[in-house]
């Protein structure tokens, strides 16, 4: 517990808070006399319509605010430290592990592995449940903390102690058991990173398996390709699928879409886009991906993506944009993605063009040399390896970068690279491209306020 309070950040304008005089720097010590141990005390007590804080300012001074409001009504209060506590960082090493993957000399965060619950409840972060005590568990169905999402990879006790490289990772499983006890109403997510001759074929069929059991209260489990950067020296062998290694998956994953379907009206497993690309498959209709909800972990993007592109551009074709006129449109722009989504979004640029002929566009395929070309998904690009292979090319009057390319809430890159940089190294603008299929239009068109 922590007796020095929690310091707060930032106050709302015209929040409870402001209004009872609480200030930037002050700490939060205790609701209703009881210490908050992080944000899921604080989320749990704030609900009440009757509080009392205890308020300590920056001299010393104790203050103790009565507070009266409607249940759920938030207070207004921004703290420094968003989980108001420590991060817990990951206990294991994982022989997938992406952060161990990287190269050295890049941002000290970058290497950062976080293993905990609380910004799986708030973020969606994955969790291994090997940091996790039974007093945490005690508080997630205290709290009805929900959903949590789970990185299982296997259900096999020995195998997730190998993979996982944590003799306790196998134990861990059963903290599963005591969510899903009875009617707790907690729903988990969960996620496996495929590892080819590890944990896919029989394992795979197991993990399934075991995991249907824990239906209705486990909502999804999402099946992805381990990642393998050109940095794996000294790390666990490991070989990237093929195109057989993927349909196998993708049947695995069908056999248990079926079941789920028959049994529960949903999909239950779902493939990563990576999948039906690996195995040069068609990306499956909507109907499938369940509402989206493990989009986060790749699952449905390019779904997604082309679906909203299609609406978009048919409201083109009938005018539905208000003072936009496809045949006086003139204009020369370049567009860059990393090599998996390419072809879709060559296709996207091909047919927008169709509609808008003045509008030419040059798509260009960046190779990942930074982390080496296995890495194919456009979000890991680095701006060195943007500049290096687009320089001297003609990229019209603005290159559109993807969203995805950047750090959250940042203007620059993987590498540090800020779009500054690549716009004076390339001698051109850049503009960014928000995610969906509509954005892409609106953004090459000019229509959502870029030039």
């Amino acid at each position: 517990m922590n007796n020095n309070g929690h310091l707060i950040k930032s106050v709302l304008k015209g929040s409870i808070a402001e209004e009872m005089d609480i200030t930037p720097g002050d700490r939060l010590i205790s609701i209703n006399g009881t210490l908050i141990e992080d944000i899921f005390d604080y989320q749990y007590m704030v609900q009440d319509e009757e509080l009392v804080l205890l308020i300590r300012k920056p001299d010393g001074e104790e203050w103790e605010i009565d507070v009266e409001k409607y249940y759920d009504e938030d207070l207004g209060i921004e703290f420094d430290n968003g989980l108001m506590d420590d991060y817990r960082s990951c206990s294991n090493k994982c022989i997938f592990c992406f952060i161990d993957q990287m190269p050295p000399g890049m941002r000290e965060t970058l290497y950062f592995k976080d293993d905990d619950a609380r910004l799986s409840f708030l973020q969606g972060n994955y969790v291994t449940l090997t940091n996790m005590s039974d007093h945490d568990i005690d508080r997630i169905l205290k709290y009805h903390l929900s959903p949590i999402n789970v990185s299982f990879q296997t259900t096999n006790p020995e195998l997730r102690c190998k993979m996982l490289n944590n003799r306790f990772a196998g134990e861990a499983l059963k903290k599963v058991d005591r969510l899903v006890a009875g009617d707790s109403g907690i729903e988990i997510n969960g996620q496996i990173v495929l590892c080819k001759g590890v944990n896919d074929k029989e394992e795979l069929h197991r993990s399934l398996s075991d995991l249907y059991k824990y239906r209705p209260n486990l909502k999804s489990v999402s099946v992805v390709p381990v990642g393998l950067s050109k940095f794996r020296e000294g790390l666990y062998p490991l070989e990237p699928f093929e195109k057989d290694d993927a349909l196998e998956v993708i049947r695995e994953i069908e056999y248990w879409q079926n079941k789920a379907f028959e049994e529960y009206g949903d999909h239950f497993v779902h493939a990563s886009d990576e999948w039906y690309m690996i195995a040069q498959l068609p990306i499956p209709g909507a109907e499938i991906y369940d509402d989206y909800g493990q989009l986060e972990n790749g699952v449905g993007m390019v779904r997604l993506l082309l679906d909203e592109f299609d609406e978009a551009l048919a409201e083109l074709k009938s005018g539905a944009f208000e003072g936009f006129d496809p045949g006086s449109f003139k204009r020369k722009v370049s567009t860059a993605s990393g090599r998996l989504i390419y072809p879709y979004i060559c296709e996207m640029a091909r047919r927008l063009s169709e509609v808008v002929p003045g509008l030419e566009i040059h798509v260009n395929e960046i190779v990942n040399n930074f982390f080496g070309e296995r890495i194919t998904v456009t979000g890991l690009l680095t701006g060195q390896d943007i500049i290096a292979q687009l320089k001297g090319r003609d990229l019209g009057d603005t290159l559109f970068l993807p969203q995805n390319v950047l750090r959250a809430g940042e203007d620059y890159l993987l590498d540090d690279v800020h779009i500054a940089d690549i716009e004076r190294e390339l001698d051109i603008k850049v503009d960014i491209l928000k995610s969906g299929g509509r954005d892409f239009i609106l953004g090459l068109l000019g229509l959502d306020g870029s030039n």
